[in-house]
């Protein structure tokens, strides 16, 4: 069953950090609660204008009645109209509009204020003015209009949704700090963490990571030291494991060379002087070749040169006799003869000789494991080889020019027991191309250095 494929949003939100994860909501909530009560003034304000300007209509109804009752009754009603009329002066909420030809549009309601046009037009107002017509006699002269002035109420309510608005931002932002500042807090310790995690997949298990935090990033802190510790020691066994394990195999190469030099030297030299026997007592020099005698000798003579290679890699004895640094360079010179269009140059640093017995041993299989596969894999012009003591540590570089790495490579049978020497001595080897060069490159630890 294949894996489901994350969405866009998952993606997306998977790429937030844990502050945006804690700030996003909270910012959600302030522009909800800011919607609803945008929502809220659209619902409630029609209904509440109408309410408060109700009593306004009444008033105006009953002006009307009156003065219609007033000019009823008098005489001379005109008169009395033009006073009324002059009594009612702007900005009064009732107001008289004449009939007549150059009779204005008069608008239902009035509103003078510094509100945003998109907040009036978000409460949606009713048209809540009223006109009640007013005669003499029969005829229509005019109308006593109602126009209420909004203005303090629109205030009012711009007002209060400010402070809706303001309250929730500083809501927001008091809880964004919060959240901002004990993330803080969370994360310093889970960046510890990650951190000495990352020793440990890198094999540092000295370093302890700081218990501090939350009680679940302590205790989770304090886990991985555990495990650090467990590792430590893991570690160390399993450094010593092999350790044992690469001495047992050098003792037991040396045994079997002990005891491949012992007894098949004698026996080899036995067989050249029989077959020199055999051949014509009274010819001189060696047997002529196609002779039985000289197939003998020359049988023998390929055996013994195969014999002194596998005692060559079985345990390079001469290397407690002469040192690592002219060990090297034996091994050097016997690879250009093997190979006489093969150029070879080595920078040997002469403080090898001083080093320990495993030490030695490595450093000289390594060189010897990488000369070994460029002569017979890289058909390579140039090998350079660089043994150094540098610091702390020995360097071992063997580079070549020839074809380079195969893409399926893997680590055969010779490559396979020098990374375990060197994870023996704690140390590292890698197979690199670079630069169209292909190296062999060792770092072991210097753990103990003898005078000399």
């Amino acid at each position: 069953m294949e894996p489901a494929v994350p969405s866009l949003a998952d993606r997306l939100w998977n790429r937030l950090s844990l502050r945006a994860r804690l700030l996003l909501p909270m910012a959600a909530m302030v522009v909800g609660a800011l919607l609803l009560g945008g929502l809220a003034l659209q619902t409630f304000s029609p209904e509440q204008f109408e309410d408060e300007n109700a009593q306004g209509t009444r008033s105006a109804q009953r002006v009307a009645e009156a003065l219609n009752a007033a000019l009823a009754a008098a005489d001379n009603p005109q008169p009395t109209l033009d006073a009324f009329a002059a009594s009612l002066r702007p900005p009064a909420a009732i107001a008289f509009v004449p009939s007549g030809p150059d009779r204005r549009n008069v608008p239902s309601e009035t509103y003078h204020g510094s509100v945003p046009a998109w907040f009036t037009a978000l409460l949606q107002i009713p048209e809540l003015g009223s006109t009640h017509p007013v005669a003499i006699r029969t005829a229509h002269v005019g109308d006593i209009v109602f126009r209420p002035d909004l203005s303090a109420e629109i205030l009012e309510k711009w007002v209060g949704f400010l402070a809706i608005a303001g309250s929730s931002a500083a809501l927001m932002l008091l809880a964004g700090l919060s959240a901002y500042f004990t993330t803080g807090t969370a994360l310093r310790p889970l960046t510890h963490l990650g951190a000495g995690l990352t020793r440990m997949r890198n094999g540092v298990y000295d370093t302890p990571i700081p218990l501090a935090g939350p009680p679940e990033i302590r205790k989770s802190c304090a886990e991985a030291n555990e495990l650090a510790a467990t590792l430590k020691r893991l570690s160390r066994d399993n450094r010593d494991l092999l350790r044992k394990l690469v001495a047992v195999q050098d003792d037991e190469r040396r045994e079997l060379a002990r005891e491949l030099h012992d007894e098949m030297g004698p026996l080899l030299f036995a067989i050249r002087a029989n077959a020199t026997a055999l051949s014509d007592p009274e010819a001189e020099g060696p047997p002529e070749p196609g002779s039985p005698a000289h197939g003998i000798l020359s049988a023998t003579e390929a055996l013994q040169q195969a014999n002194r290679r596998v005692l060559e890699g079985l345990s390079p004895v001469y290397i407690g006799d002469l040192g690592l640094a002219v060990s090297v360079r034996a091994l050097l010179r016997n690879a250009q003869s093997q190979a006489p269009g093969l150029r070879v140059t080595s920078r040997i640093d002469h403080r090898l000789d001083d080093l320990d017995g495993l030490l030695s041993q490595t450093t000289y299989r390594v060189i010897q494991e990488g000369v070994t596969n460029v002569l017979r894999h890289a058909k390579a012009t140039t090998i350079c080889v660089t043994a150094t003591v540098n610091g702390g540590q020995i360097e071992i570089d063997v580079s070549d020019d020839g074809v380079g790495l195969p893409r399926d490579l893997t680590f055969g049978r010779g490559l396979t027991g020098m990374h375990e020497r060197a994870r023996a001595l704690d140390g590292d080897l890698q197979l690199l191309r670079e630069q169209g060069q292909t190296i062999v490159r060792c770092r072991l630890p210097l753990d103990q250095l003898i005078a000399g």
